[in-house]
């Protein structure tokens, strides 16, 4: 075989397999909206208790707005517990200025609001199972609600979360929220972090109870406290940095109902700031994360060092090849070239529109791709070679 048709074989391949593989993450997402406005129930008397429970640890930028939105929901019968887990920024004094606001009367709101001092992590504990569990056991709500310091809450979300769940009858409920991407380097790796995430837990097999598959966003969860402890709660993942996934494939293990939706309308996080927060973040999750299906961890790596490097190469290639030599086969190869990059980028503007940044954005594919690889490849090596991972100024084995 000739050097040129060799060259058109290898292309029309790629081409093909990329064609494919474009469509199949794409087309993932499948998460149910949850409606922004919800009708309650009449319960006959007070709406069940829901318990707000917030981790706060050195969330000094977040924890005004992430408290102060959460003040003033739409659902009436709700109490808010801030576990201060032992932070050495300004939070402890943001949170006392909150409290003394509303002991003072300065604000109208629905909700109590308690802010418990975190007790020293034990040894063997992760930092923030050991919050919640403290959280957990002062709260009172037939629900419980664990909302991270960096989500901000629209006046409906407690209602229409708990509408939709107690709607469909399940135990632990979950949303996405909108992600709020204000640095270059938020977005160019973010939007490519939530495709993966929908293709290594889609939401039909999530949601339902016939598969294994389980995933909870720890930005937002919602469960029946009545469940929550037949589980075992925070205790039963208690070493886990990745606390929500390990949270939902206990309950999912246990025979009780997940269900993840979409509550872009009713919420939103700003969860890194700078690409150092990015690497830090996700290095401390991807393998945890995804260490019970190492088959697509290693897939994902795979393609995105493909999108980083050989695509840009071969479509580099092709149209040098078109340029400077006549024939069929180079414009054959030049036009995959261009077409797979064409429907690459379309598909990424589309991402780019939904994640509310500039389509512009889906040109830093490659870029980010990168970046993407190299931080599974890095979490991958952090935990299987016990050099551990660090997060909030701890560093666990």
């Amino acid at each position: 075989m000739s050097a040129p048709v060799l060259f058109l074989v290898l292309s029309t391949i790629l081409f093909v397999a990329g064609m494919v593989v474009t469509f199949w993450i794409h087309g993932q997402y499948g998460l149910e909206k949850v409606p922004s406005q919800a009708e309650l129930p009449d319960f006959g008397g007070d709406l069940p208790l829901i318990s707000v429970i917030i981790p706060a640890r050195n969330e000094a930028r977040n924890i005004r707005r992430c408290v102060e939105s959460l003040l003033v929901q739409t659902y009436t019968n709700y109490e808010i517990i801030v576990v201060n887990d032992r932070s050495t920024d300004a939070t402890g004094q943001i949170l006392e200025e909150i409290e003394q606001a509303e002991r003072r009367g300065t604000n109208s709101r629905a909700a109590s609001l308690r802010v418990l001092q975190g007790e020293e992590l034990p040894d063997g504990w992760a930092g923030k199972p050991h919050v919640l569990v403290q959280g957990a056991e002062a709260a009172n709500g037939e629900w419980l609600c664990f909302i991270d310091a960096d989500t901000f809450a629209g006046p409906q979300l407690l209602s229409a979360t708990f509408e939709t769940a107690r709607a469909k009858k399940v135990d632990l409920f979950t949303i996405l929220t909108a992600q709020e991407l204000g640095t270059f380097w938020e977005k160019v790796i973010l939007p490519l972090v939530f495709t993966a995430l929908s293709v290594g837990f889609p939401a039909e097999r999530v949601n339902d109870p016939g598969e294994p598959d389980a995933i909870a966003n720890g930005q937002f969860i919602l469960v029946r406290r009545e469940a929550y402890a037949a589980v075992g709660g925070h205790q039963a993942v208690y070493n886990q940095i990745a606390e929500d996934k390990a949270l939902a494939d206990v309950f999912k293990r246990n025979g009780y109902r997940l269900f993840v939706a979409d509550g872009r309308d009713l919420a939103s996080t700003r969860m890194y700031t700078s690409l150092a927060e990015i690497w830090e973040g996700w290095t401390k999750n991807i393998f945890l994360g995804m260490q019970d299906r190492l088959g697509l961890l290693l897939f994902g790596a795979v393609v995105g060092l493909i999108a980083a490097l050989l695509l840009p190469v071969w479509l580099a290639g092709g149209i040098a090849w078109a340029v400077q030599v006549e024939g069929l086969l180079s414009k054959v190869v030049a036009a995959e070239a261009v077409i797979l990059w064409a429907t690459l980028l379309w598909v990424r503007a589309r991402a780019s529109k939904a994640f509310t940044i500039s389509p512009l954005y889906a040109f830093t594919l490659p870029l980010g791709a990168f970046v993407f690889s190299a931080m599974m490849i890095v979490s991958t090596y952090k935990v299987v070679s016990g050099q551990g991972v660090t997060w909030k100024g701890r560093t666990y084995a």
